[in-house]
């Protein structure tokens, strides 16, 4: 008898995987029939990662999100799975035991069946819990080993994590080729190892990027692998996953029994993820996101985060040829900065003890290593800017590295005063649920059916509140109008224009510019422009020295509930933290330079803010 093997399609990964965002809940709903329509799916990627906070942005409430979405597979007989990140739960920092412990109860109640644990480290005291968690919860506890190539990361390497993960209960192993750089034969080596521990089911995720995953997806399954993860057009291949119909095609051939595909559903579904990119979600997608290429093996970056790389390189570029115009040197094309960027990222991932590159340790070693090319081409050190998150990584508290940190970092680290830790990295963030739960009292907020407000109160507090205030909403609707805007061509008097940002003087300035001879009058009607008129002189708050941005990102005065905000009237020292950036999904600290008062904060909680501008002013 054929040996079958089952497939999943990844849907939250597919976007994820592409661009900054994933469709809203209407447009989940009105996709997921059509999704069972196709008939080849046993299980169906449904939330976690970055699902949760991306609703929160669109203003949405996920919990209402996840319920709706994953009921239509539940009533077909299809299992849904999420992305769980052990120690940091669903975001990018770690999370107390109590919310992480929340967090499995939450997920059963809103109707997901598997919970996929991954720890960037490969950390196994990050992921135990979570086996207990889940089972506790009534899931499937499905872990995870964390794919990378490296000289640490041997098939006994994996093997003997695989063995503690089985040992401690796991139901089933997932091989999370997250950048789809694993070697075919190494992979297949490893699936056979682990089913030689012991007959679990094991479930192979990679990404197409560099050329390797349709290879690496036959020998896994010659070796054993019983659950292959898949994409579909028009959000296969490039930094996304294998489709679905070839892989279907391929394993057919080599003899394994598949589910066919109902190929009238498919192109319902293909014509509906094209008018989701239609209706906002293509404004954040690169083309390049679309294309294989080899160049990714280089540094191992997970097709996940490289969706949201290319989406914010932008404003990486705009920032260095600011630095440019203004000294009257060459400007710098993406396709050079990405090259300095992947060159820098094989630079910094082995002096940074080889983390895995998964979220958030790709995050965190992408943004040093974008960091370190943002100061080099202004003149400056490497490794001027190191956030606080990636400073946990380094000394040890989100658990242990891999390999050995290289000298230069020890040095700086002790030349800061920084401590390494060594202990367990759970005990580092104590019990939190019951302060969160006052907070919701306090503001008269409701802790929802099975507590799922509460939790994600607790998960995710900023974005939570923003959401609440209708400040997340108000920020993305003005963020689509203005990628559209930026898009878009207008013709006055069938005359071309287009509305562009110049710079001056620092500055920016959203214009106009037709090409040829247009009346202003006529321009103005058409564009909505109001006639030109002075700027207003800034307001200042307060006199003193400037405190300035260090890179673009938004502006708040405290990273979580447990930091008490700087106010106008603080006397602070010189190394005071006063207010972070959050770029990248890192936030940066921003110290004070020398001790007084503080007599102005130019900015909200939240506020988007450039490089070089006024935070605070200290006198």
């Amino acid at each position: 008898m054929k040996r079958e093997v089952k497939f999943s399609l990844v849907f939250r990964d597919m976007w994820q995987s592409a661009g900054k965002y994933v469709p809203r809940v209407d447009q989940l709903v009105k996709v997921a029939p059509a999704i069972i329509e196709m008939g080849c799916f046993a299980r169906v990627e449904t939330n976690g990662g970055g699902f949760e906070q991306v609703n929160l942005l669109f203003g949405e409430n996920p919990n209402n999100a996840v319920r709706q979405w994953t009921k239509p597979f539940h009533e077909a007989g299809i299992q849904t799975h999420m992305l769980d990140r052990a120690l940091n739960g669903l975001r990018m920092s770690p999370v107390p035991a109590d919310v992480r412990k929340l967090f499995y109860k939450v997920k059963k109640a809103q109707g997901t069946d598997i919970t996929r644990t991954f720890c960037g480290l490969n950390d196994v005291r990050n992921i135990l819990p979570s086996i207990g968690y889940a089972h506790e919860a009534g899931m499937i506890s499905q872990c995870s080993l964390c794919i990378t190539y490296s000289p640490i990361h041997t098939v006994e390497y994996y093997l003997n994590i695989a063995k503690q993960l089985i040992d401690a209960g796991c139901d089933e192993i997932c091989i999370k080729d997250m950048a789809g750089i694993g070697r075919p034969v190494f992979l297949g080596q490893v699936v056979a190892g682990i089913k030689k521990i012991k007959n679990i089911p094991i479930q192979y995720h990679s990404h197409a990027g560099p050329g390797f995953n349709m290879a690496s997806i036959l020998e896994v399954c010659k070796a054993g692998c019983d659950y292959v993860d898949v994409g579909m057009d028009p959000l296969s291949w490039g930094t996304g996953h294998a489709d679905v119909i070839s892989v279907q095609a391929m394993l057919k051939d080599a003899g394994f029994q598949v589910a066919e595909i109902n190929m009238a559903a498919y192109m319902k579904v293909r014509s509906m993820i094209q008018e989701f990119m239609d209706d906002f979600l293509g404004l954040y997608i690169s083309p390049k996101n679309r294309m294989m290429n080899s160049l990714l093996i280089g540094p191992g970056l997970p097709g996940g985060m490289m969706g949201s790389l290319m989406a914010d390189l932008d404003s990486n570029l705009e920032s260095i040829n600011k630095y440019k115009a203004k000294r009257n040197l060459p400007f710098m094309t993406q396709d050079e900065l990405l090259i300095k960027l992947f060159d820098e990222v094989a630079y910094v991932w082995p002096r940074v003890g080889y983390p895995c590159l998964v979220t958030p340790f790709s995050q965190y070693v992408k943004n040093l290593a974008m960091m370190n090319v943002i100061q080099m081409e202004k003149g400056k050190e490497r490794w001027g800017i190191i956030a606080d998150n990636i400073w946990d990584m380094i000394l040890g508290k989100a658990g242990q590295l891999p390999g050995p940190l290289a000298p230069e970092i020890i040095e700086k680290a002790e030349r800061e005063g920084r401590k390494f830790f060594t202990g367990n990295p759970q005990d580092n963030f104590p019990d939190q649920l019951e302060k969160f739960r006052q907070l919701m009292w306090e503001k008269k907020w409701e802790t929802g059916q099975d507590d799922e407000e509460l939790f994600e109160y607790a998960m995710h507090p900023e974005q939570y509140e923003a959401y609440k205030s209708g400040k997340a909403k108000a920020d993305f609707l003005a963020d689509v109008k203005k990628r559209r805007e930026e898009k878009e061509e207008v013709h006055v008097a069938n005359e071309p224009t287009k509305v562009l940002t110049v710079d001056v003087n620092g500055q920016p300035y959203r214009v106009t510019v037709a090409f040829g001879d247009v009346n202003p009058a006529k321009l103005a009607a058409a564009t909505g422009a109001a006639p030109a008129a002075a700027p207003a002189a800034p307001v200042q708050a307060g006199e003193g020295k400037e405190i300035l941005a260090p890179l673009e990102g938004k502006f708040f005065l405290t990273k979580g509930t447990d930091e008490t905000p700087v106010k106008v009237g603080d006397k602070v020292n010189q190394g005071d933290v006063l207010c972070y950036v959050e770029a990248m999904k890192t936030f940066n600290a921003v110290r004070a330079e020398f001790a007084g008062t503080v007599t102005a904060i130019c900015y909200h909680s939240g506020d988007s803010v450039s490089e070089d501008d006024v935070l605070m002013k200290i006198l």
